[in-house]
């Protein structure tokens, strides 16, 4: 654990970053390191390494939890254990070369199983309003014919006769410190406890098998690139009666050819012709879900931003939807016909403008302004 960098460090955030600082961290992170976009060689081993940290920092009992003790779990003993147990000296040296701290393992107490990951892939609409479908996956599952036990039916695993069922075997050192007592994993029985003597056919005498699972799943409305949903219990099964672990499943977002997204709002861009932006028109607008129809001002300058409240997408974490950013462009008319270019020279005129066509060109003043003239 002493070289994990600080989870904090990790998503690039203080220690007194609110939730949704969090939150953006990681999804701009998430995305930048996701193994399908970033090909680089350690782009996968980051991804997971933001993906822990936020897992923690995002539950609030967890971050008590680190920013009191770091990465060492109080609940799995290491040095915030506390006090030795009564193998004496020994126990001292196992804390400092590989030990245990004293605590033996029970190697047949329930397992919790482990957690797995699905990346979906999504369309840019089915993201904001969400779906139901069916995903498959594989998973190891305890062994239906030997119930996980790895014995043959009609046979159970025995105890073994060299750690006598604890796992563990004392090995007896002598060093320049004295005589040391060490604990290590039984070599008879591998550190389970016990021994098989009929192994099942079904499992090999694992006790476990891989199996395609289809589940059903319900994506909420609003998730983004880079985000996840944890279904409880769909991961790994657990050992000898242990819970299963979860499923989390990282969402990929494909983009849109007319939409942007940025959190909770919607973005996108409309071309205006440059007779309706100085005079002034009522264009249609496509929203997520409808047409509708926004009212331009006479004298709209390309850049100008109109917002369509409630139009965004919906909150995933609270109620209501956010809104929709209609930036305008005002399109240069090209290929005019010579009436047309007549009428502009006209204008141009009147509104006390100079062409090429009646003083230097706009490249000479700006070749000149270089000279200095």
């Amino acid at each position: 654990m002493a070289d994990k960098r600080d989870y904090y460090e990790v998503l690039g955030i203080g220690k007194d970053a609110s939730e949704d600082e969090i939150k953006k961290s990681y999804r701009k992170l998430a995305r930048q390191y996701h193994p399908d976009v970033n090909k680089e060689p350690d782009a996968e081993s980051k991804f997971k390494e933001v993906k822990e940290a936020y897992d923690v920092l995002s539950d609030s009992s967890k971050r008590a939890q680190y920013d009191q003790y770091g990465h060492i779990d109080p609940n799995q003993g290491g040095f915030g254990g506390g006090g030795f147990s009564s193998g004496g000296f020994g126990d001292i040296f196992d804390m400092f070369f590989g030990g245990n701290g004293g605590r033996q393992r029970n190697p047949n107490a329930p397992q919790r199983g482990n957690d797995l990951q699905y990346t979906m892939n999504l369309e840019f609409k089915e993201a904001i309003f969400g779906k139901e479908t069916d995903i498959t996956i594989n998973r190891t599952e305890n062994c239906d014919v030997c119930d996980g036990s790895g014995a043959k039916p009609g046979t159970e695993p025995k105890t073994c006769s060299v750690c006598h069922g604890s796992g563990q075997e004392e090995v007896v050192q002598n060093t320049p410190f004295g005589r040391m007592v060490n604990r290590r994993s039984c070599s008879n029985c591998g550190g389970t406890g016990t021994i098989i003597e009929e192994k099942c056919n079904n499992c090999s005498g694992s006790g476990r098998v891989r199996k395609q699972r289809k589940i059903h799943i319900r994506i909420p409305a609003g998730v983004d690139d880079g985000s996840q949903m944890r279904v409880n219990g769909e991961g790994e099964g657990g050992v000898r009666g242990g819970p299963p672990g979860d499923l989390y499943i990282v969402f990929r977002v494909k983009s849109h050819d007319f939409f942007e997204r940025e959190d909770d709002d919607i973005y996108c861009e409309i071309p205006l012709t440059f007779t309706q932006a100085a005079l002034g028109d009522e264009v249609e607008v496509p929203t997520l879900t409808e047409k509708v129809k926004i009212k331009v001002p006479a004298g709209t300058q390309t850049g100008t931003y109109f917002r369509l409240k409630g139009k965004g997408v919906p909150r995933l974490r609270g109620t209501g939807q956010g809104d929709q950013h209609i930036k305008v462009v005002v399109v240069t008319p090209s290929n005019l016909t010579d009436d047309q270019k007549d009428l502009l020279r006209q204008f141009g005129s009147l509104s006390g403008e100079n062409t090429h066509e009646n003083e230097q060109s706009f490249f000479d003043r700006v070749k000149r302004a270089f000279r200095g003239d």
